[in-house]
């Protein structure tokens, strides 16, 4: 194989680890996914040793009922993580808002939720870890979020900002103006690569205009190829950043380094100075707080598949 996978190649590799989507047996417009969603909560539980098909069963289960049943408000999919820990489950929750969060609580109500509960459970404490399931809320990020600014100009063109009735949380689809047949996302993706980092807080503003600036470099340049979505995380650390680098497949990885090595622009994001002279000036590498940037590579499940 080659540095970036052939047409045949892509054919074979979808069909040895399908996209996300096939999970869902609903239509495609029905399944909320990274770009569409209003609100995720990413869910990470580490299996039991000795119980790895029970749990996956048991979280392949949750994955099926919550997509039927709340479709259209709320979809799952399920990762596991490509490398890094084995047996670590990854649920991604797509919320059409967070109001749709009562809904999976009612829905954890109903008798039929008691062998796969999102919200746990017996059946959860005893197939997964103590201390090991953990759920982190990601808001698609929009300029002038939080009290940050961007150039004066961004965050007046926000839709949030030229609201006048209730805020609904602009979907992460707005931050770039690709069609809809050249983005991937978590449903359409090979892999969905996780990203976080805790920015410096005097340069808070300074963090988000370089993580959209990342994303959108990368849009613009590998279209169908890889998409990049940034989010902040709410509930949690205060300011820390996320960002779903969605890839056609593994092979696409290699693609993002050769884009980051023989690009001119895109390289100049990282190297020229952003940080205001007042500031003490200086590249994005002193925006972030040191060894906080972290990845993790996502393969969607098929745990679901081989329980239907």
């Amino acid at each position: 194989m080659t540095a970036t996978a052939a047409i045949g190649d892509i054919d074979r590799i979808a069909e040895v680890v399908p996209p996300a989507l096939s999970q869902s047996s609903l239509a495609p417009e029905l399944v909320r996914n990274s770009a569409n969603s209003r609100v995720m909560i990413e869910r990470v539980a580490q299996i039991s040793a000795g119980r790895q098909a029970e749990a996956r069963a048991c979280a392949a289960a949750l994955v099926a009922r919550v997509n039927s049943e709340q479709a259209g408000l709320v979809s799952v999919l399920m990762f596991e993580e490509t490398f890094g820990t084995r047996d670590r489950l990854h649920l991604l929750f797509h919320l059409e808002s967070l109001a749709a969060y009562y809904d999976l609580l009612q829905a954890d109500l109903a008798p039929s939720a008691a062998a796969a509960g999102a919200f746990g459970g017996r059946r959860w404490n005893e197939l997964f870890t103590e201390q090991g399931v953990h759920d982190t809320v990601l808001i698609p990020q929009f300029w002038g979020m939080y009290g940050t600014s961007a150039d004066g100009v961004l965050e007046r063109q926000s839709a949030v900002y030229r609201s006048s009735g209730a805020v609904a949380l602009p979907p992460a689809r707005q931050q770039t103006a690709l069609p809809d047949s050249q983005i991937l996302h978590s449903a359409n993706s090979g892999i969905v690569m996780h990203r976080s980092a805790q920015p410096i807080y005097n340069f808070r503003s300074e963090a988000r205009t370089f993580a959209r600036e990342v994303a959108e470099s990368i849009n613009k340049n590998l279209p169908g190829e890889c998409t990049v979505f940034v989010y902040e995380e709410g509930f949690g650390s205060a300011d820390r950043l996320h960002w779903l680098i969605h890839l056609r497949d593994l092979t696409t990885y290699m693609r993002l380094l050769e884009l980051h090595v023989r690009d001119e622009e895109v390289r100049d994001i990282y190297f020229r100075d952003r940080i205001p002279a007042e500031k003490g000036g200086g590249t994005w590498a002193r925006i972030f707080v040191e060894s906080s940037m972290h990845d993790v590579a996502l393969t969607p499940s098929r745990a679901v598949l081989d329980t239907r």
